[in-house]
């Protein structure tokens, strides 16, 4: 991918961070839900798959090359490593969160849009760490990045993931106050390097 190619590709990755940040947002949800009402979660994340599509495919049309790094055979296997224990990972952390909340079908079942906070969850993986699945998916993005194309998409990804969090700990503060602030402060945000934090029977 030219060096055009790259900035392109990272716009489009901007516009795609500016409005899943918008929409996240207390005026992105009221805009939401003033057409959406109960559906505005749902509408929320097809919006955001849509353009997420559109993204990566203007980084096909921006870098169609796909050949593959001349790696050495190590790297290619922690590659594939992080990327099954990513997958593993992911799969494990949607288990600690209502689905059906976090995909917007809850809503449309009960007929309202306000069930949108869920109680603050600090068991199973979040005891280790505060946003699993965001770790899940700098191991996947990195475990993919076989080529110039995959790469470059690993990198603005993980930008993504991470200015993305800066955003969703500052709404997570807003929601439970001094409740997340503990949490925070005693478990890491990626990388459990500090162990269990969060011990049995706290928060």
């Amino acid at each position: 991918m030219s060096f055009t190619g790259q900035v392109l590709y990272g716009l489009a990755w901007l516009s795609f961070g500016l409005a899943h940040s918008w929409l996240a947002g207390a005026r992105g949800k009221a805009w939401m839900e003033s057409w959406a009402g109960r559906g505005a979660r749902l509408a929320y994340n097809l919006i955001a798959l849509l353009h997420l599509g559109l993204v990566l495919a203007a980084g096909q049309a921006l870098g169609p090359e796909a050949i593959p790094f001349d790696s050495p055979p190590w790297l290619g296997w922690c590659q594939g490593f992080a990327l099954v224990a990513g997958l593993l990972l992911g799969l494990f952390a949607l288990r600690g969160y209502d689905l059906g909340l976090f995909a917007g079908t809850k809503q449309l079942r009960e007929g309202s849009a306000k069930a949108e906070i869920e109680p603050l969850v600090t068991t199973g993986l979040h005891r280790y760490v505060r946003h699993p699945l965001y770790s899940a998916g700098f191991l996947v993005l990195f475990g993919i990045a076989r080529d110039p194309l995959s790469l470059a998409t690993a990198l603005w990804a993980a930008l993504y993931l991470l200015i993305g969090t800066w955003f969703e700990e500052r709404k997570l503060l807003r929601d439970y106050g001094t409740a997340y602030a503990d949490y925070r402060r005693r478990v890491p945000a990626f990388v459990p390097w500090r162990g269990r934090a969060w011990r049995d029977g706290v928060g």
